[in-house]
């Protein structure tokens, strides 16, 4: 089921996320729509796009706001470009618990 930047699936949450590495802070920034009507969570972190740095630092930071450990967060697209989609294998009972830690 779609719900825009996220989707749910048999497995847990599709989150499609974009990306800006580099930045002054670590951040959540809350749902957006893109030019092209995609909606995607808007995420910053402060490590560099190297070696899989800003993924890593990525995925801890959704981890941090979701409350998913780390060890059940994984790309499974994107891996080397600001739009990304990560799998946060959760189950039915705490899909909306995350999502509405995600948005906030």
């Amino acid at each position: 089921m779609d719900h825009g930047w996220y989707t749910i699936t048999d497995h847990g949450i599709e989150v499609t996320v974009r990306l800006t590495p580099k930045s002054s802070r670590d951040d959540v920034e809350g749902a957006e729509s893109g030019a092209d009507g995609r909606c995607y969570l808007k995420a910053r972190v402060r490590a560099v796009p190297e070696k899989g740095k800003a993924n890593k630092a990525l995925i801890a930071l959704i981890s941090k706001k979701s409350g998913v450990p780390k060890s059940r967060i994984s790309v499974t697209s994107g891996d080397t470009s600001r739009l990304k989609t990560l799998l946060l294998e959760c189950d039915a009972k705490e899909w909306r618990e995350t999502v509405a830690d995600l948005a906030r």
